[in-house]
């Protein structure tokens, strides 16, 4: 059986070194022999043991096992064999088990050799790799000869001045090399030896990737807690590890390996020695009850890097012949001491779930079937860790966009296959086998093609890189050679389905896309691709095999590709590009607004005739107006466009509409009217060359500047725009001659926001333009007027008025008006939380050794810095102070206001708040004057009795809406009946009314409209397709909000259909690929395979959802891979139901990043594509936390209108929030753009916190699985009463929570209940965990170079990378309370805050994600006083979804689709700024006037 597709890790020999013996005899025997050799420490030691054992405190064995170790130490530390020749046995290399064996001459066949070694191993490098030379020679490619460090006779040192040697290296780097300045001795050596070189694997030693921290042999009296244990030089277990097990020895009639394979029940070749001589044939044969160990005779595991660092490793075992499967004892041969192991490897599955593991000696191949008793926990861990990466590619193959909680769903939720030694995956199993396992990645990915997205940079894999501390690279520096994946995992070819796309969409993406990718591959040619540099893969030599190198100069190649040796393809520098593209800029200030400044066009005067045509039509002081002008022969008139060129020649030509023409001292002027081209849009290099659009930026120039006329063209949507969906053909709108452009839309240049062009009235004024009128109204706009002067004043001071004006708002005496926090402050001083350090300062390091690194105040999730919310009054005068001269200066107009109070600024402080309505204020008679230019907006602020509906119905009605109950005095402190006054203004000419009248319904931007127009104007519910709908939460949103009706969803996740059914019984969702939909719909189905009746065009009015974003995310640049992947993409095919469907509304909901994934580009192709459509469109970034949920979680949110509707604005922040979640720009080509929110940070309520979201859910405990419970009390806070919705519901269902491994869950008992809580608080103990086993102490062993020592001066490291060495796979620690790999990496992490992190009761939860892991991105996931993680419903409720609301499946399918969804209160808010359009868009055609579009006069 050929078995080629080995994945062979192997290395040169190292000497064979002494062996102790297993026998009590032997031991004291060899003890009579070096006792006098031994360090002074030693001698002291063994005295010790010897008195112990005589006074009965030892029994033997213990004396004999202790005997052993110090041997085993201290004479290891010698090199070359001692001077007992029954041991030099070249068989078995030291001594069989408990015999000697002296016949040596069935080797000895060729003659003894002698050998130079340049330098003797350095004592201190107990296993260094095959005897590295002097620091001086680096040559990495040694012969394999003279990596041997052979044995020696004669010349050598004597064992002391070794040991002198060792106590001076102890101060020097100890780095595991030789020591310099060793004499060079000559060795002899035992011919067997030779044999066995010429059968070692002939691979080119590199060094390992693990230069080891060495430790002395030496013991040195130090206090115990400073001084690392002691470790087993070879294998590198703990001496005193309970888990560390010795082998128990061969049964008497085992063989030696060259006898064995000589066996005649193996029979596959005579005793002749030709048969050894060929590598390619070595035998092959199978072992079963096999165990492995290193020459101390300890179990060790084979796969941890020992080999690879020349530690001999021996195997016992039953062999059978190659073609035997049956794992039994009956038929085999046993055999003793077979090795040493030169090389194991994996052979991919044999048809299925095993993977083939083998071993290769200098005799013979060994494919490993059933371990011996004691060595399986050791073999399982090795099954494990190469099953569990076979799961890990396939998964990752197929989900490339999974994460971290992703994969460990996966693989919590796999069974192993039978016969393998273990019973379930644990996240500490994936963690245990990161290196490992992203080594596999790394080789499946070497093993495909150049163009193919390497799996290494997926999402989930940059999170276990990060996580676990892997070293990338490691595995192809060991091995210059490509291998085939050893998994063996059939390629999944499939990829996504082809995107269904209307010719339109397809055209703009492909059109773009072949310049964009060519115009990249030139770049690219150009542009060396940069490496990390200091990774292994980066400083290995090209291989001058693969593709790219044959194509190189310096192997004989044209040197055209480019492309980099595809054995260096740097894995570091991959995985920083993805991680570079994720991480968008977190700004932690709040943005400021930006001031609007046009650019001034620095622009070229021409030569060229003017005269003007007819008379002046107008004269205006110094003006006179003309109507033509002749330029160069060339007419002009009032409307026609021009060119105007640039200073700059690599500016493309301004273009202008003339708005009028006149003469002054100037001489011949006009005033332009500027056009913007599409490249000046947000849409860049993406829109079409020929594109305009209009905008508010015009200036008085001379004639002299304009180049020639152009033609400008409105291009309007066609009447039957609606029913054309998915019919266009032609990209193109108009030909370009070089002087021709058309327009479609109006361009906001601060929001990025493309509108129909406003509506103006037909003007024949010579001197008219649309863009100055515009800005003088928004100049107008932003001056607070007073109007109606209130008669019979008789104040001398001031004048007062009855209303006054501002930003497009009418205010009254009477009205609620918002203002900025810092306005006013009120009576009582507010019992601000004290920003209270958690940092405890008299910390026991010994038991919190991680605590140190809790140096940041800074909690994530803390509200602490939220600001307040906005302060409110009443109007009770509005004023102006009079001048001198008794005029009133219109200039300032000022405000005298009541104050209210919010419950939280009585002294009863931020406690009162969390029981009260969010709503509710309290009135005071404080007073107090502001500025009218300080006001936010409006609201109405009602005394509850007054009110002739319930409080409930009052407070529904919208946003906006505040009542009072009581009044409050500060200076008494108490509560109150409101006085007269405060309920007359209430009362004023209004008899009872539901708040209508006060002359409010005028201006059109009214907050107001929406809740007094409703009465009259009934919003139709929109008809509306969900695509991608998860569970609904972008559905239930519009659907609180009135605006739509869902008729159809696709989700093609099963379980999460299954939970939209359950909540909307009325609407059609189909499961399946919304690709094969859009193609039925196309080729004009009615109905779908499994007859549910298909939506036709002109049935969607709405359209929303929120495509997934695989395959194109990672990366920054396209290349034509990510580019096929992008227009195979979702988002492709989601843009094409809207070319098809046209609905009236459409609306993209995406991760923060879509709007930066490939420095913007999948942003502006949409917008793009949307333009085109004839859509109205615009782009910004939302944070839920600010519309009502305890929760950040920043969403893009791309909306569209259809021509004749309006644009809807983003909904404006209901609630303060964190500032540090709330920078909400997004940068496109240097240019910063804002959502059109003018509040910015500011909000209406207080911020909702965890407390308010799930005080009131009874205590669950870990694992927690009762689908139905009841509630066990009353809602405490006002978010609890309104999730819990006004049916009452006496069942809670859902409330149930993961059940988290043993391990996982100790960890979580240990986490303390305060605020910031995470895995920095965990005690160093050994704990006894629920399922009965023991954790164990983690071991401090290495110098931190970066965190120094503890207080105690204990060290902080835990592998030999914390000195800023390479990691070291022995370090490895697992079962312990503090996780290993988090001191591992922490200090390149931030360390890890927030890991095991509690929930804080003021706090808000992180985003909810679909899979709460202590260890997650997200890991603040635990619940603020419970031992456990949130629950499905805590997560729901972090969510806004009400507790009505179903899930569907298992408890991960139900996390899954809570931390898919859009939060409904985000969604709501949406949906209520949709329905103001509808409504305004109603309220205008009631009014219709005659309006003309702004169109060309001819």
């Amino acid at each position: 059986m050929a078995l080629q597709t080995r994945w062979v890790l192997c290395f040169p020999p190292i000497s064979k070194r002494l062996q102790v013996i297993s026998t009590s005899d032997h031991v004291k025997e060899k003890l009579k022999l070096v006792q006098d050799f031994l360090h002074v420490d030693a001698q002291d030691q063994l005295t010790s043991l010897e008195e112990k054992m005589k006074s009965s405190e030892i029994s033997m064995e213990v004396y004999i096992s202790k005997v052993k170790t110090l041997l085993g130490k201290e004479l290891h530390i010698e090199n070359g064999s001692h001077a007992d020749g029954t041991e030099q046995n070249g068989k078995t290399n030291g001594f069989t088990n408990g015999s000697h064996k002296d016949e040596d001459s069935e080797e000895v066949t060729m003659d003894v050799q002698e050998e130079d070694e340049e330098a003797v191993k350095s004592p201190t490098a107990p296993k260094g790799k095959g005897g590295r030379r002097s620091k001086g020679n680096s040559d990495p490619k040694k012969s394999p000869a003279s990596t041997r460090v052979t044995r020696n006779s004669g010349k050598q040192p004597t064992i002391l001045s070794m040991f002198s040697k060792v106590q001076k290296r102890k101060s020097e780097d100890l780095n595991g090399e030789a020591t310099n300045g060793q004499p060079e001795v000559k060795k002899e050596e035992d011919t067997v030896e030779e044999t066995r070189e010429e059968k070692r694997l002939k691979v080119d030693s590199v060094e390992s990737a693990a230069p080891e921290e060495s430790k002395s042999e030496t013991i040195k009296p130090v206090s115990a807690a400073k001084t690392p244990p002691p470790k087993c030089p070879d294998c590198r277990q703990y001496l005193d590890d309970s888990d560390l097990k010795f082998f128990q020895g061969d049964p008497d009639n085992a063989l030696d390996e060259p006898e064995m394979l000589t066996d005649e029940r193996l029979s596959l070749f005579d005793s002749n020695e030709d048969g050894f001589e060929s590598y390619e044939d070595l035998p092959q044969h199978k072992i079963t009850n096999f165990s492995v160990y290193d020459k101390r005779g300890h179990l060790c595991p084979f796969d941890s890097g020992l080999i690879e660092k020349n530690v001999e490793l021996y195997f016992s075992c039953v062999v059978k012949p190659i073609y035997d499967d049956n794992p039994c004892l009956d038929g085999g041969v046993p055999a003793k001491k077979l090795g040493p192991i030169n090389a194991w490897w994996i052979t991919g599955f044999d048809g299925g779930e095993k993977a083939l593991i083998g071993f290769t000696t200098a005799f013979a191949d060994y494919i490993l079937m059933q371990s011996s008793e004691e060595y399986a926990p050791i073999f399982a861990l090795m099954q494990e860790k190469i099953y569990m990466s076979k799961i890990v590619v396939e998964f990752l193959q197929k989900n490339r966009d999974a994460t971290y909680e992703d994969l460990l769903n996966k693989i919590e939720t796999t069974v192993p296959p039978a016969g393998l030694n273990f019973n379930c995956f644990t996240e500490d199993t994936l963690l245990r086998h990161a290196q490992f396992v992203v080594e596999q990645v790394e080789s499946y990915d070497e093993a495909g093609d150049s163009d193919e997205s390497p799996i290494i940079v997926t999402p989930c894999m940059r999170d276990l890189i990060k996580l676990a501390g892997v070293t990338l690279g490691k595995r192809r520096a060991a091995r210059r050679q490509a291998i085939r994946h050893p998994t063996k995992i059939e390629k999944d070819s499939k990829g996504p389905t082809k995107a269904t796309t209307t010719t339109l969409v397809y055209q703009i993406f492909d059109t773009f896309f072949s310049d964009q990718i060519e115009q990249n591959d030139k770049e690219s040619m150009g542009a060396k691709r940069q490496r990390c540099g200091v990774c292994e893969v980066c400083q290995s030599p090209d291989c001058g095999k693969c593709a790219a190198c044959k194509d190189m100069i310096k192997f004989g190649g044209s040197g055209k590709s480019k492309q980099a040796c595809k054995q260096r393809r740097c894995p570091n520098l991959a995985v920083k590009e993805a991680e570079d593209d994720e991480t968008v800029e977190e700004i932690d200030v709040p943005v400021e607004k930006t001031k609007k400044v046009s650019q001034a066009k620095r622009k070229k005067q021409t030569l060229c005739s003017l005269t003007w045509i007819g008379e002046p039509i107008q004269t205006e002081g110094k003006r006179q107006y003309y109507r033509k002008v002749s330029l160069n022969d060339e007419v002009l008139e009032v409307g026609d466009c021009v060119s105007v060129s640039s200073e700059d020649p690599s500016i493309p030509l301004y273009l202008a509409r003339i708005t009028s023409l006149w003469e002054d001292n100037h001489g011949k002027m006009f005033h332009a009217h500027w056009f913007l081209r599409g490249i000046h849009t947000v849409l860049g290099e993406c829109s079409d060359p020929l594109e305009l659009v209009l905008v508010d930026e015009c200036e008085d120039m001379q004639l002299n500047y304009v180049q020639a006329k152009v033609n400008v063209t409105y291009k309007a949507p066609s009447n039957n725009w609606f029913m054309e969906g998915g019919m266009d053909n032609e990209i193109k709108v108009i030909d370009d001659d070089g002087k021709s452009f058309f327009y479609q839309f109006w361009y906001d240049t601060e929001f990025a926001r493309f509108e129909m062009p406003p509506k103006t009235a037909s003007s024949e004024d010579c001197k008219y333009c649309s863009s100055c009128v515009r800005t003088n109204e928004r100049k107008e706009q932003e001056m607070p007027r007073a109007s109606e002067p209130l008669p019979d004043q008789d104040n001398d001071s001031k004048a007062l008025y009855n209303m006054a004006c501002f930003k497009g708002l009418q205010f009254k005496v009477g009205d609620g008006v918002y203002l900025p926090p810092d306005s006013f402050n009120f009576g009582v001083k507010p019992a601000s939380p004290v920003k209270r350090s958690h940092r405890k300062e008299d910390v026991d390091e010994e038991l919190y050794p991680e605590y140190y690194r809790k140096s940041s105040d800074y909690i994530k999730g803390s509200n602490l810095d939220a600001p307040e919310p906005f302060r409110i009054g009443r109007i009770k005068e509005i004023f102006c102070h009079r001048r001198s001269n008794g005029k009133p200066d219109a200039s300032e107009v000022k405000l005298r206001l009541y104050k209210f109070y919010r419950p939280e600024n009585t002294h009863k402080g931020v406690k009162a708040s969390y029981h009260t309505d969010i709503n509710q204020l309290y009135w005071s008679d404080e007073e107090v004057t502001v500025d009218m230019s300080e006001v936010l907006g409006r609201c109405q602020v009602e005394y509850a009795e007054d009110l002739n509906e319930s409080v409930q119905d009052y407070s529904s009605g919208g946003p906006d809406r505040f009542y009072f109950l009581e009044a409050y005095n500060a200076k008494s402190k108490g509560f109150e009946d409101p006085p007269n006054h405060a309920r007359s203004v209430v009362n004023k000419g209004k008899g009872k009314g539901k708040g209508k009248g006060k002359g409010k319904a005028s201006a059109a931007q009214e907050p107001q409209d929406s809740q007094t127009e409703p009465q009259t104007l009934k919003v139709p519910k929109y008809r509306t397709l969900d695509v991608f709908s998860g569970c609904g939460g972008l559905s239930e949103g519009f659907h609180q909000a009135g605006i739509s009706e869902t008729l159809w969803a696709i989700e093609m996740w099963e379980p999460a259909a299954q939970a939209f059914r359950l909540n909307n019984p009325g609407t059609t969702v189909f499961t399946e690929d919304c690709n094969v939909l859009l193609k039925l719909v196309m080729s004009g189905e009615k109905t779908n395979s499994l007859g549910q009746k298909l939506p036709q065009k002109g049935d969607v009015e709405m359209l929303c959802g929120g495509p997934p974003c695989q395959g194109f995310s990672g990366m920054n640049r396209f290349n034509s891979r990510t580019y096929s992947a992008f227009k195979n993409s979702l988002v492709v095919s989601y843009l094409s139901y809207c070319d098809y469907y046209r609905p009236k509304f459409f609306l993209l909901e995406n991760v923060r990043n879509f709007v930066s994934f490939k420095s913007s580009m999948v942003l502006k192709l949409t917008l793009r594509c949307l333009v085109r459509m004839g859509y109205q469109c615009t782009f910004g970034v939302l944070q839920a936390g600010q519309y009502g949920v305890a929760q950040t979680r920043r969403r893009a949110i791309i909306l569209a209108a259809a021509p004749g509707e309006e644009l809807p604005r983003y909904p404006e922040p209901l609630h303060v929030f964190a500032p540090r979640a709330c920078s909400l720009s997004v940068v496109v080509d240097e240019k910063k753009y804002v959502s059109n929110v003018t509040r910015g940070n500011g909000g209406i309520y207080r911020t909702i916190t965890v407390r308010d979201t799930m005080s009131d859910l009874p205590e669950i405990r870990n694992g927690a699985a009762a689908l139905e419970i009841s509630y066990n009390g009353e809602p405490q806070s006002w978010f609890q009463r309104q999730i819990r919705g006004t049916q009452y519901q006496p069942i809670l269902r859902d409330h149930i929570c993961k059940d988290m491994s043993a391990l996982v869950e100790g960890r979580m008992r240990h986490i303390p209940l305060a605020p910031g809580s995470d895995w920095r608080d965990l005690p160093n103990l050994e704990v006894r965990l629920r399922d009965g086993t023991m954790t164990k102490k983690l071991r401090y062993t290495h110098p931190d170079k970066k965190n120094g020592r503890s207080s105690t001066d204990a060290l902080r490291g835990v592998c030999t990378c914390a000195g800023g060495k390479p990691c070291d796979p022995a370090d490895r620690q697992f079962n312990t309370l503090i996780p290993w790999c988090l001191p591992h990496t922490g200090n390149r992490h931030n360390h890890w805050a927030g890991l095991y992190g509690r929930l804080e009761w003021d706090g808000f939860f992180s985003t909810t994600v679909t899979n709460p892991e202590p260890m997650g991105k997200q890991g603040r996931v635990l619940h603020p006083e419970q031992h456990r993680v949130v629950s499905v419903r805590e997560c729901a409720r972090s969510q806004g979804f009400p507790d009505t609301y179903r899930f569907f499946g298992n408890i991960l399918d139900k996390h899954r689709q809570v931390g898919n969804a859009v939060p409904p209160p985000l969604s709501r808010a949406i949906g209520m700024e949709i329905k103001k359009c509808v409504i305004e868009r109603m309220k205008e055609e009631k009014a219709t006037g005659d309006y003309s579009s702004e169109v060309p006069q001819k």
